[in-house]
């Protein structure tokens, strides 16, 4: 025999004052930076009323809890130093996100060029290293493929292989 229960708390959903609504994102953006996006759309989960997430949102902007230049220039940062992405990848995810291209560009700017050319060429290097056997060309294609993939120009992919190239050949 078989007993079902039925669990009465999941079928409705907890819907907050904008007052509570509040408290609970600030403690959201808080503990880590947020996009306008992601915070509105939070806000209408919790059940709120298109007026009340645009007086919620302006309150969490004037109190600076949330800003759009500060999250896109850590975002980039992040995504740059942690995942190794180039500066197409991260702007497209920014788009994602709704986030201004005036911030955008900003955040892109924070990047240190001599930081992004030589994660570059280190990304490169290793990429080069795990294709023993194979021809110059090969070689080149499979590197050139994987950088573009990871988000870097194409003109700097260009010249880091180049470099690696040089390099081989000379050894």
């Amino acid at each position: 025999m078989f007993i079902f229960t039925i669990n009465m708390q999941s079928s409705f959903k907890k819907f907050l004052t904008p007052q509570q609504a509040l408290q609970k994102i600030q403690y959201f953006c808080s503990y880590q930076e947020r996009s306008h996006t992601e915070v509105k759309e939070k806000l209408y989960s919790f059940g709120l009323k298109k007026i009340e997430v645009e007086t919620i949102l302006a309150t969490l902007i004037e109190t600076n809890f949330l800003n759009e230049e500060r999250f896109a220039t850590l975002f980039a940062g992040g995504k740059f130093r942690i995942r190794k992405w180039g500066k197409i990848k991260i702007q497209f995810e920014l788009k994602q996100k709704n986030i201004h291209s005036k911030n955008i560009q900003k955040a892109l700017a924070a990047i240190d060029e001599e930081d992004y050319f030589k994660t570059l060429l280190k990304l490169a290097n290793a990429k080069w290293q795990t294709l023993k056997g194979k021809t110059m060309i090969a070689k080149k294609v499979a590197t050139t493929r994987y950088l573009l993939q990871k988000g870097f120009e194409n003109a700097l992919i260009q010249q880091a292989i180049s470099n690696i190239s040089t390099k081989s050949n000379t050894n």
